[in-house]
């Protein structure tokens, strides 16, 4: 599996919400996959990127589920993803049947999302690291732990 990280410049991390759209609409126009941006259980970011998903011009409108991470309020991480409404999923679980890419806004790597019963298997992962030290940390530890799997790493500095 290929792995690139992102690393923003201090202008692009003050445009978090931004570089996240540009890069969902990036990877759509260059795959047919379905994307899930993974937030963990960040609701802030999950409701502010939701908001930003749906705020994006006409002609770069990006279209998207959101799925919740509370199974009281009718979410099951095992939704069947064949089914869903979007291209794009936002939320803080990794669906049981998921195949795609995955932009990753969390502390940990993609693997700790992942349930051992699950038939997930991402085919690309983006991972973003702010300019600040404790997202260079997680980013290094995220870094070694895709490492020691011998997934293909690149970088790129924006």
């Amino acid at each position: 599996m290929k792995v690139s990280f992102y690393v923003l410049s201090d202008s692009k991390a003050q445009d978090f919400l931004g570089f996240i759209c540009q890069l969902t609409q990036t990877a759509l126009n260059k795959s047919s996959q379905s994307l899930l941006i993974l937030v963990g259980d960040d609701a802030e970011l999950s409701s502010t990127l939701d908001e930003a998903l749906w705020a994006q011009e006409a002609t770069s409108f990006i279209p998207h589920q959101r799925l919740l991470t509370n199974n009281t309020e009718g979410n099951d991480p095992e939704v069947d993803i064949n089914k869903r409404l979007a291209p794009v999923l936002l939320g803080g679980c990794m669906p049981a049947d998921f195949n795609g890419i995955v932009i990753n806004t969390t502390a940990q790597p993609v693997n700790a999302f992942m349930q051992a019963t699950s038939n997930a298997q991402p085919t690309r992962i983006l991972e973003l690291i702010k300019p600040d030290a404790t997202s260079v940390q997680e980013g290094r530890n995220k870094y070694k732990a895709y490492q020691q799997l011998g997934y293909e790493l690149t970088h790129f500095k924006v």
